[in-house]
C-alpha cells in the first residue's frame, strides 16, 4: 500500500522512488532478510550421492541401470528401494549383459555391490564386467561403432511409418556429464577398479552344504540364506535409514542371477503345481520390504519362459516394481527374415512403478528392438512391428 500512495503523490516523488529501487535492485515485494539468499535455510535437502539424481516427476532418488537408453524408457532411471525384474531371453544370451552393465555402473560410481548367483561364482562375474566408455573416448568409440553399422538412408525412409514421425527421438549418443555411462562389450573392466570396489558375493553352492538339515518352511533353503545375507549387509554397513552411515552416504546395488531356476532349489520351472510354488513369491515379498527401508536397488534376472504356471508369473510381476522382457530372434522365424536383419530381438516394457503419484512416467514408444553391435548394446524403435 505504501508503494501505491507514493505513486499518487506526484511525479517527483515517483521518480525518486524508481531511482532508489534501481540502485538497490530490490522491489518492495522482495524479501530483504537473510532467507532470500538461502544461507540460513534449514529446510530439508535432497541426499547427494555419487551416481544418483532425483526424479523430475516425484523427487524419488534414481540410479542408472548402466544403459542410458533404458534409463530414458524407465522415466530417468531405477528408483532407490525398488526391484527391476528382467525376463531372460530364451537362450540367456543378452540378459546377462544387462545384468553386468548394472553392476559395472555401480563400480564406476563407487557403489557397494552384492552379487548373488547359484550358477557362477560372483568373483568370476565381476571379472567379466564390460569396460566403461569414459568421457575422453566415449564419443569416438560410439561414432566408430555407429558408422560401421550404419543403415542406408533410403532403407530408413522405407521402414519408418508415418506414425513414428511424431514420436520423440530416443537419446542414443553419449553426452558429457550425463547420468549413466556407456560400456564396451568387447572389453573387460580394468582390474584396478574391481580391486578398489566394495563388493559382497553370495554363491549358493558355498552357502548350503549337502549335509544340511532343512526344517519344514515355506521358503527354500537357498532363499532363506540369501535373505539373511542381504539383511546382514544392509544392517552391518548401515544402508538402512534407522542407522545413518558414518562415512559418506552410499548406495547398495543388489544383483541376483537366474532367480527361480532349479539351481536355487525351486521347482516352479519343473512342475505346474510344485511343492515350492509359493516360495519365490514370498521371497520377493520379503525382499521388497528390505529394499523399501534402505538405500538399495535390486536387479533380478529370471527364466520366466520356463515357469509352468502362468499364475505364478502374474504374482511375480505384481511383486516387482519394474518388469522388462527380452525376446531374442535366435531360433525364431524373425532370425531369417530380412526385415529384422538389423536387430537381434525385441524388448518389452511390461511394468513401470507408480511412485509417489497416481500415474507412471511411461514412454510413448511401444515398439522397441535391441541389437548388440560390435561394442555397444543399443535399444531403438522397431520400425517393422
Amino acid at each position: 500500500m505504501a508503494a501505491v500512495a507514493t505513486c499518487g503523490s506526484g511525479a517527483g516523488t515517483t521518480g525518486s522512488a524508481v531511482a532508489t529501487a534501481s540502485k538497490s535492485n530490490v522491489t518492495s515485494f522482495q524479501r530483504r532478510g537473510p532467507r532470500a539468499s538461502g544461507t540460513n535455510d534449514s529446510g530439508p535437502r535432497l541426499v547427494s550421492i555419487a551416481g544418483t539424481r532425483p526424479s523430475v516427476r516425484n523427487g524419488q532418488l534414481l540410479v542408472s541401470t548402466g544403459l542410458p537408453a533404458l534409463d530414458q524408457l524407465l522415466g530417468g532411471g531405477l528408483a532407490i528401494g525398488t526391484v527391476l525384474l528382467i525376463e531372460e531371453d530364451k537362450y540367456n544370451i543378452y540378459s546377462p549383459l544387462l545384468f553386468k552393465c548394472f553392476l559395472a555402473e555401480g563400480i564406476v560410481n563407487g557403489h557397494t555391490l552384492l552379487v548373488a548367483s547359484a550358477k557362477e561364482d560372483p568373483a568370476n562375474i565381476l571379472q567379466e564386467l564390460p569396460a566403461p566408455l569414459l568421457d575422453d573416448n566415449s564419443k569416438k568409440e560410439f561414432d566408430e561403432d555407429v558408422y560401421n553399422h550404419k543403415t542406408p538412408e533410403s532403407n530408413i525412409k522405407m521402414k519408418i511409418a508415418w506414425r513414428y514421425q511424431l514420436l520423440p527421438k530416443m537419446e542414443i549418443g553419449p553426452v558429457s556429464s550425463r547420468f549413466g555411462h556407456y560400456y564396451d562389450a568387447s572389453k573387460r573392466i580394468p582390474q584396478e577398479l574391481i580391486e578398489a570396489s566394495n563388493w559382497h558375493g553370495f554363491f549358493l553352492p558355498e552357502k548350503i552344504s549337502s549335509t544340511l538339515k532343512v526344517e519344514p518352511c515355506s521358503l527354500t533353503p537357498g532363499y532363506i540364506k540369501l535373505l539373511q545375507f542381504i539383511q546382514n549387509i544392509i544392517y552391518e554397513e548401515r544402508f538402512d535409514g534407522s542407522n545413518p552411515q558414518k562415512k559418506q552416504r552410499n548406495v547398495l546395488r543388489i544383483g541376483i542371477q537366474n532367480l527361480g531356476s532349479p539351481l536355487w532349489g525351486d521347482d516352479i520351472c519343473c512342475a505346474e503345481n510344485g511343492s515350492n510354488s509359493h516360495s519365490l513369491t514370498k521371497f520377493l515379498y520379503v525382499l521388497r520390504g528390505l529394499l523399501r527401508t534402505s538405500l538399495s536397488a535390486c536387479i533380478i534376472t529370471m527364466p520366466t519362459h520356463l515357469i509352468q504356471n502362468k499364475a505364478i508369473i502374474a504374482r511375480i510381476t505384481n511383486l516387482s516394481d519394474t518388469v522388462i522382457g527380452l525376446e531374442s530372434f535366435i531360433g525364431s522365424e524373425r532370425e531369417t527374415n530380412p526385415l529384422y536383419k538389423d536387430y537381434h530381438g525385441l524388448i518389452h516394457i511390461r511394468q513401470i512403478p507408480r511412485l509417489n503419484n497416481l500415474i507412471c512416467d511411461e514412454s510413448d514408444v511401444k515398439d522397441l528392438a535391441f541389437k548388440l553391435k560390435r561394442k555397444l548394446f543399443t535399444i531403438e524403435v522397431d520400425f517393422i512391428s
